[in-house]
């Protein structure tokens, strides 16, 4: 059988032992060559003083400050809104087909 050339890992389905976990060939995969500098560049972004730095929020707290988003993204609603483009309710005018339906009910009521 010839040799493959796919990283994968091979399992021993008959072992009772844990499954040892080692790549069954050595990849010059062109997949493998992408992932690497991808891999290298988020390892140069970990900054361990920041990550000490971060909150973590309890459920009243996180509660509160949904609260205040909230409160916030309405108050920018209501900012842009256009206020000289608000409805004005105004008594309707009797249409044409309500006049000719009023002259058809008084009409009736006549005979």
């Amino acid at each position: 059988m010839a040799p493959s050339n796919r990283d994968s890992v091979r399992y021993s389905a008959y072992s009772m032992a844990a499954p040892s976990v080692s790549p069954s060939v050595l990849s010059t995969d062109s997949m493998t060559a992408e992932i690497r500098p991808i891999v290298d560049g988020l390892e140069r972004l970990k900054n361990p003083p920041l990550a000490q730095q971060r909150v973590f929020l309890n459920e009243e707290q996180t509660t509160n400050l949904a609260k205040l988003a909230l409160s916030a993204k309405l108050d920018r609603a209501l900012a842009r809104r256009m206020t000289s483009q608000d409805a004005v309710m105004r008594p309707r005018k009797p249409s044409a087909a309500a006049a000719i339906e009023t002259e058809v009910m008084s009409e009736k009521e006549k005979a």
